[in-house]
């Protein structure tokens, strides 16, 4: 059983790492502006599924793989970047949609989970990360350390479902703000492709 006060002390820092501005967080934010509050509601679910294989991962070990080879990293970080770009691409070809008789362009509940999924999956540097925090709240004296990793991933997962969905359910406002005039609809799509892109070329940079 894991001690309370280590369970606080690592949900104060889940809780903390989920608000600073990063891939993730800032993904939502976008999406929830540009489709609606629910659909960052969905792609919010997308990311913390996403969480749920770096904590098996890290479980497991198989996020030392990325720690240890170049290869694996550069492989996955560069097809999380390909991803992105698309995703610039898509934002910067979108039409507005016309103030009456015309729905904002949407996405599936499928296509919204997937996003959010792909997005965090192909970041190695989330699995690095899992591997480094995770086990420092750990204690081998208090059982197993397997099942104490994988609680304290469910625990991160569910600071990260909290904090991201707020910042879903919040940034949803801005998107009704959006909705009612074209031209900030145009600015909002170009401010999204290129936040994606810049995503990308993080992602390219970035080193284990």
């Amino acid at each position: 059983m894991i001690p309370i006060e280590t369970i606080g002390l690592f949900l104060t820092a889940s809780v903390a790492l989920a608000l600073v501005p990063g891939p993730d967080n800032i993904f939502v934010l976008m999406q929830s502006a540009i489709f609606g509050r629910k659909a960052g509601l969905q792609v919010t679910l997308g990311l913390c599924t996403g969480l749920i294989a770096h904590t098996l991962a890290v479980t497991l070990g198989v996020a030392v793989i990325f720690q240890t080879s170049t290869l694996a990293f550069n492989v996955l970080k560069f097809a999380g970047a390909i991803y992105l770009l698309y995703l610039a691409v898509q934002a910067f070809k979108s039409k507005p949609a016309h103030q009456e008789g015309q729905q904002y362009p949407s996405l599936s509940w499928r296509q919204l989970y997937l996003r959010g999924i792909i997005m965090n999956a192909t970041n190695p540097k989330v699995a690095i990360f899992f591997l480094a925090f995770l086990p420092q709240f750990t204690n081998p004296a208090l059982g197993s350390v397997t099942t104490q990793l994988l609680a304290l991933g469910g625990l991160f997962i569910a600071s990260s479902l909290l904090v991201f969905g707020l910042i879903a359910w919040f940034s949803g406002y801005l998107g009704e703000w959006f909705k009612a005039s074209e031209r900030a609809q145009v600015i909002m799509n170009r401010v999204a492709g290129t936040v994606f892109a810049g995503l990308a070329l993080r992602l390219v940079v970035s080193e284990r």
